[in-house]
């Protein structure tokens, strides 16, 4: 069952619930109009019913809210940073070994994507907090076992042994395995597990995690991104779903749209899970190239010099494809990036809130910040020129075709801040993100760009973990944006 803000509704699909609630003229469970300050309370649970306590993040937690004036933003930092480990993470054993699931928020599965960047902030601190550590090799672990059993799957359930997946991935139309819960395939997926745990070797100099399963699961991954390059056959992967929306479902029985074969890793859902719309998503490729080369370097240092010149190899021909094919030209002269390609010619442009996107490619290590390609591509992602950037009295920002017009979701203002270089930028981000909380002391999946009180997803660990990772950037490089009249309002 999913949980929106204002109650429960029976299991349906996941977009349908969306715009329901957008649609709705009022939501009884949150105030039309932004809480005064006086009411932004500290909404964690009580330490006894807390899922994990990490006395690195709590000691980190207290350091930085201390030096934070406006107390609105102190409080939304308090609630949001650690809301992954106060409610969403359930640490075990699995054979004698750490075991950690990490839920999404309100809908009872994990996500591969969602999983890694719920815990990335938290790599920050690993190395001062040895139980926190057990925790990351429990996810580390979690994760491997899902890419043994299908690394074309988005999402898994709690219980990898289970045979019923989310209520509206029940009659997909594809090869669903016990544990799946959704079998979207989306390259970002693989991605985002590459990086975690490539962060947490690099920020802890760990190697407990990284024994034989997990350099199996590797090479899963390798072996996964090839087969996607479909350079000779279409590959194992099809998929389709039957509930009449185009975002669900994939063209050519399944296959996808058609495609060149120009070496890029074709990617049929983008990272919010809707379907592509041209295969080649230039964001995922970005991701996939950079993890690639992260596994690379890692594997050297670990001894596996063929692997590692492997993973060398695929990472230069995804880099020199996106070179060579992902860029659009500009009437007036100079390139952006595309969003997607189909490698013949056609090419789209926009964006999606979603990580990776075009604006998170320097926060990911994707893109020098002063690259000027990247820098057009922002400054045209920020405009009317995208056809998912909006603008409204509550805030502006990036959106998807996920919840559709008039929709912002937090995450995209965090990566415009995240990526800016103007103080006066960053202030009004931390603004926006303030006005879209709507007093709830908590970031959400999305919201109306002309009302606060309508939004989606009251629980979403992700954005909340972003935001939290926002101010630990501020406090690390911009702190005088914390210590004055920055974002206050």
């Amino acid at each position: 069952m999913e949980r929106v803000s204002g109650g429960t509704l029976p299991p349906c699909d996941r977009r349908a619930v969306i715009r329901g609630l957008l649609a709705c003229a009022a939501l009884p469970a949150t105030p039309v109009l932004a809480a005064p300050v006086a009411t932004l309370k500290n909404q964690r649970p009580p330490p006894g019913q807390r899922k994990f306590v990490s006395l690195g993040v709590e000691r980190r937690l207290q350091a930085i809210s201390a030096k934070i004036a406006d107390p609105e933003l102190a409080a939304l930092f308090q609630n949001c940073w650690p809301n992954t480990l106060d409610t969403a993470v359930e640490p075990g054993v699995v054979d004698g070994m750490p075991d950690t699931y990490v839920g999404t928020g309100d809908i009872p599965a994990m996500w591969l994507r969602d999983s890694s960047a719920q815990l990335w902030s938290y790599l920050a601190v690993a190395r001062e907090d040895p139980d926190l550590c057990r925790l990351v090799r429990g996810l580390i672990a979690r994760q491997v076992r899902c890419l043994l059993i299908d690394p074309y799957a988005n999402a898994f359930s709690r219980d990898v042994s289970a045979s019923t997946p989310l209520p509206w991935a029940a009659g997909d139309q594809t090869v669903m395995k016990p544990g799946v819960a959704e079998r979207k395939w989306e390259a970002d997926s693989l991605a985002h597990v590459v990086r975690f745990s490539c962060g947490y070797w690099r920020a802890t100099g760990d190697i407990v995690p990284f024994g034989p399963p997990w350099w199996q699961a590797m090479q899963v991954v390798v072996d996964t991104f090839r087969a996607q390059q479909r350079l000779t056959s279409p590959g194992p992967y099809r998929f389709a779903r039957a509930n009449g929306r185009l975002n669900d479902t994939l063209e050519g029985e399944g296959y996808g749209p058609p495609s060149a074969r120009i070496g890029l890793v074709h990617s049929m859902f983008r990272p919010s899970d809707d379907a592509c719309i041209y295969p080649f998503n230039i964001p995922a490729n970005f991701l996939a190239a950079q993890g690639l080369a992260d596994l690379s370097d890692m594997a050297r240092t670990f001894g596996k010099e063929r692997f590692a010149a492997d993973c060398a190899k695929l990472a230069r021909d995804v880099r020199q494809a996106l070179a060579l094919f992902g860029q659009i030209a500009l009437p007036a002269g100079g390139k952006i990036w595309a969003y997607e390609i189909d490698g013949f010619g056609n090419s789209l442009f926009m964006d999606d809130a979603n990580v990776p996107s075009l604006l998170s490619l320097p926060y990911l290590g994707c893109a020098r910040q002063n690259d000027p390609v990247w820098l057009a591509t922002r400054a045209r992602v920020l405009s009317a020129q995208n056809p998912y950037f909006f603008s409204g009295s509550v805030a502006e920002g990036v959106g998807g075709a996920h919840v559709g017009a008039g929709v912002i979701w937090p995450m995209s203002i965090i990566m415009r801040a995240m990526t800016s270089t103007s103080d006066p930028e960053i202030a009004a981000c931390l603004l926006a993100l303030k006005r879209s909380s709507n007093g709830t002391g908590f970031l959400h999946e999305a919201f109306d760009s002309n009302d606060a009180s309508h939004f989606t997803r009251p629980w979403f660990a992700w954005v909340n973990g972003l935001f939290g990772e926002l101010i630990l950037q501020l406090a690390a490089h911009r702190p005088h944006l914390l210590a004055g009249a920055g974002g206050k309002g």
